[in-house]
């Protein structure tokens, strides 16, 4: 480590310095759920991470996590032979240097598996800095003071409905005052649904809907009109993430919020649902969308658009979910955060103390991870009793 002199900027940035990249390792995780989820886009019983390791010759060790809903091994592979070497000498801190060294290996628009591999790295470096520092990431993001965020159940399954009134009254046991459901086609199904959770939610309960792309623009018409009705929150991805042009549709005929964006990759494509207002939310995955870096932008840019911001989770594991922690306890712009509320190994059992978990909630609200970095500590043995059996 660089010695210190009397100068106060050579003396922040030896407090700074976290050393060179020596090993990168990425770990594809597998985990059957202990009961299948269902969207409107069928039923999951298995779900799949990679976890990304980089360690520096300081001895600091960040922890990332990418999105890897199938094919975590390819993902693993990817990081190992492709970024790693990249990486390997390279002076962690300068986190936007790499961002934009490993996006350039994708020659055309941003996306797809290179970005989702990318953002378990990006994670990892801002883990890093964070401890390098002494700081939670929030607050390295600037910080809005915040100890607690409001925090929605999510979700009630695409099920029969006395699963659904079963998992409706856990969720208000549990002490959540917001609740998400998962509804899919056809409309008239999704419109029984809508009303049966109203009636068992009661009037006081903040209720939003996931429709996981399920309707065309004429049924999301449809469906979103008694959500108006029933003072719904939010209309989540009802249509193809991919029809733009569908969401202004519909911006132009409902009365209920729309909210988009966990399928996006990046802030060019979040642009095109802010800057017309097509959506009154924004749900980036950290895991997905480039990570840290590229999230934050995500953010800052409905900012400016004066749209809401609530971090997509999802199946995700336990890194996602602290990171996502940290991106909301820092953004303006934050109204909410998901909170699963079904089991899930890899996010139950990866680290030593739980973080995001529906047992922590306390007045609807969860508690924001306060050590360094991502405020997190992995369980290596955990770790390891979850690598993917094909690795």
């Amino acid at each position: 480590m660089p010695r210190a002199s009397g100068h106060v900027g050579e003396a922040a940035e030896a407090r700074l310095f976290a050393g060179r990249i020596v090993r990168v390792t990425a770990h594809p995780l597998r985990a059957r759920l202990p009961v299948p989820q269902r969207t409107g886009q069928g039923d999951w019983s298995f779900i799949e991470i990679v976890v990304v390791e980089i360690e520096t010759d300081q001895g600091i060790v960040g922890f990332g996590e990418c999105l890897a809903r199938k094919g975590a091994c390819a993902y693993a592979r990817f990081i190992d032979r492709m970024f790693a070497p990249m990486l390997v000498g390279e002076d962690p801190l300068d986190r936007r240097r790499h961002w934009a060294a490993l996006r350039s290996l994708l020659s055309g628009r941003t996306g797809g598996m290179l970005i989702e591999a990318l953002a378990g790295v990006d994670i990892a470096l801002w883990d890093i800095a964070g401890k390098a520092c002494g700081l939670p990431v929030h607050k390295m993001l600037g910080g809005m003071g915040r100890r607690e965020i409001q925090a929605y159940a999510s979700s009630i399954n695409w099920f029969d409905d006395a699963t659904v009134e079963r998992e409706v009254a856990a969720a208000l046991a549990q002490g959540f005052t917001q609740i998400k459901v998962k509804i899919g086609a056809p409309a008239s199904a999704a419109i029984d649904r809508i009303r049966l959770v109203r009636r068992l939610a009661g009037p006081d309960v903040g209720l939003s809907v996931d429709a996981n792309w399920a309707f065309d623009v004429d049924d999301a018409v449809r469906v979103g009109r008694v959500l108006a009705e029933n003072d719904y929150m939010w209309f989540e991805e009802p249509v193809r993430p991919e029809d733009r042009q569908g969401y202004r549709m519909l911006r132009a005929k409902l009365d209920v919020r729309l909210a988009a964006g966990e399928s996006d990759f990046s802030a060019c494509d979040a642009l095109s649902l802010v800057e017309d207002r097509a959506v009154g939310i924004i749900q980036p995955d950290v895991a997905r969308a480039g990570g840290i870096t590229e999230t934050w932008r995500i953010a800052e840019l409905a900012r400016c658009h004066s749209i809401a911001y609530a971090p997509h989770v999802g199946w995700s594991g336990a890194l996602c979910v602290a990171a996502s922690l940290q991106l909301a306890a820092a953004a303006e712009n934050c109204v909410t955060f998901e909170c699963m509320v079904f089991g899930n190994p890899l996010r139950d059992a990866l680290l030593v103390t739980p973080v995001g978990e529906a047992s922590m909630l306390a007045g609807g609200k969860l508690p924001v991870p306060t050590g360094p970095g991502l405020g997190v500590t992995v369980d290596a043995a955990a770790l390891r009793g979850m690598i993917h059996p094909d690795a």
